[in-house]
């Protein structure tokens, strides 16, 4: 089958992109092409790392005030994640290998399996990213207020979280603090972002390397026993709640556009970010459980309270500062990410083009700015598990699309070029696929719901104006838009 007998009805919602549109596209992008291997490499794991060893490990090992304790297995329950993500992850390989332009998920089941696939998981993608930012600004205000406290400064309790999290709790103002000061870094533009990331990502790497080198020496074996409290359904649950902590290279892929060479870089980016961070997830919650008994664990501060269990509140308040600098880096990436979603939504008419509009930095301000205050707002008036819950939904409904996007491509589109290609296929995407809805049940109903109902107004604004107004609809009047500015 070719790209042309897909378009034979381009009224259909089922029309897809071709390949050969898409790279049009980049050549005349108005995004700049500013990053390397090392960059690339730098955003995918400043995506991964952060929140996950900083805040989710200790809240899934504690249980939190309304989950079941995981226990020192929640080091089982990341490599379950790690896993199901790795699936996909080679999935996003082929496809960024082949397609390096904007948008990810979206690009990919818009190309292999239709427009309004595209558009769903798109949709889908604003939210979860715009969700993602505001779990890590929340995750960032917990260790802001033990930095805080180390140092002799009490944070009232109004401003520290919400009334269900913090009793005397009305606002997460550090969080909407945060969140506002990345979205100007990366209103600077992809050059500037690009440096920043590099750098605070190695300074994150050497902390969390000294973090496990340094507290290796206070592991206490027993705090290993036991180590599956609660049961393995709590182990799988707390897969499905980790794994906010085990993707970030998909967002990254959202900046193919802007690497210097996307169709070789992308892939090895892709893998080695992966690799580098469940290395480090693996050592981090060996040690953080070998640490402190999982019943003491701050669900919100893990690293510093088992510091401060072993009379190092120095080192506490180090960790600290340290883990607010470096969780920023997981907010950059999933900004950028829902940026360039957006952005390339809006250039395919799919949503107005108002919003693909850039500056002189090849930046998109104008919904730089609507997704970071959005997530500035889910940050000062949500609870983190229910925003890290929603967001998770979210991405493993993509993840669904891309690992059966890449079969059907691979099985269409068999002669397209690919600088990298996933092994046994289709077996590794099909439990991509299996893995990923396995996850999604794990989910409760609250966030299906929620989920549905995001989904059903996306629905709603595609029927009556997306459809409309794609470029792939002969009849758009996005097409007279676009003559009248050449």
């Amino acid at each position: 089958m070719s790209d042309s007998s897909a378009l034979q009805n381009p009224r259909s919602v089922l029309r897809r992109k071709p390949i050969d549109n898409v790279e049009d596209e980049t050549g005349r992008s108005t995004l700049f092409k500013s990053l390397g291997l090392w960059q690339l490499t730098a955003i995918g794991v400043g995506g991964i790392i952060g929140v996950g060893i900083f805040t989710l490990a200790g809240l899934v090992a504690n249980g939190g005030p309304d989950g079941e304790p995981v226990g020192p297995a929640v080091l089982i329950s990341f490599l379950i994640a790690g896993l199901a993500s790795a699936a996909a992850a080679l999935s996003y390989a082929e496809f960024a290998g082949m397609i390096p332009r904007a948008g990810s998920a979206y690009t990919y089941g818009y190309v292999a399996l239709g427009e309004i696939v595209g558009w769903f998981i798109g949709w889908d993608l604003l939210l979860e990213y715009i969700a993602i930012v505001a779990v890590v600004a929340i995750g960032i205000s917990g260790y802001f207020t033990e930095f805080m406290s180390g140092i002799g400064v009490t944070v009232p309790t109004w401003m520290q979280g919400t009334p269900d999290t913090i009793p005397g709790g009305v606002i997460n103002l550090p969080a909407i603090v945060v969140c506002l000061l990345v979205t100007f870094i990366l209103s600077r533009g992809t050059k500037t972002f690009g440096r920043f990331e590099l750098v605070a990502v190695g300074l994150k790497i050497l902390l969390i390397l000294g973090i496990v080198g340094l507290g290796f020496f206070y592991v206490n074996v027993d705090n290993y026993s036991p180590f599956v409290p609660s049961g393995f359904g709590a182990v799988f649950a707390g897969a499905a709640t980790v794994f906010f902590a085990v993707f970030g290279y998909d967002a990254m892929s959202t900046a193919a556009e802007e690497a210097k060479d996307g169709k070789k870089h992308m892939p090895k980016a892709i893998l080695l970010s992966l690799l580098i961070a469940m290395i480090l997830y693996v050592l981090a919650t060996l040690v953080l459980t070998g640490m402190q008994n999982y019943k003491d664990i701050s669900p919100t501060a893990g690293f510093a309270s088992a510091f401060q269990f072993v009379g190092l509140p120095v080192v506490a308040t180090i960790i600290s500062a340290f883990a607010v600098i470096s969780i920023l880096t997981v907010m950059l990436t999933f900004l950028l990410g829902v940026t360039r979603v957006w952005f390339s939504m809006s250039r395919d008419g799919l949503l107005p083009a108002w919003f693909s509009t850039t500056d002189r930095h090849g930046t998109p301000q104008r919904v730089t700015w609507i997704a970071g205050i959005a997530s500035a707002f889910l940050a000062g008036v949500f609870p983190i598990r229910a925003v890290a819950d929603l967001t998770n939904i979210g991405i493993l409904a993509a993840f669904v699309v891309v690992c059966i996007a890449v079969i059907v491509l691979r099985r269409t589109r068999p002669e397209v070029p690919r600088t990298f290609k996933l092994p046994l296929m289709p077996i590794v995407p099909a439990f991509g696929v299996l893995a990923s809805l396995f996850l999604m049940l794990q989910l409760d109903g609250e966030t299906w719901l929620r989920f549905g109902v995001w989904l059903l107004i996306g629905l709603a604004i595609y029927f009556f104006y997306g459809r409309k107004h794609s470029l792939m609809n002969p009849d758009s009047p996005r097409h007279a838009f676009l003559k009248r500015q050449a």
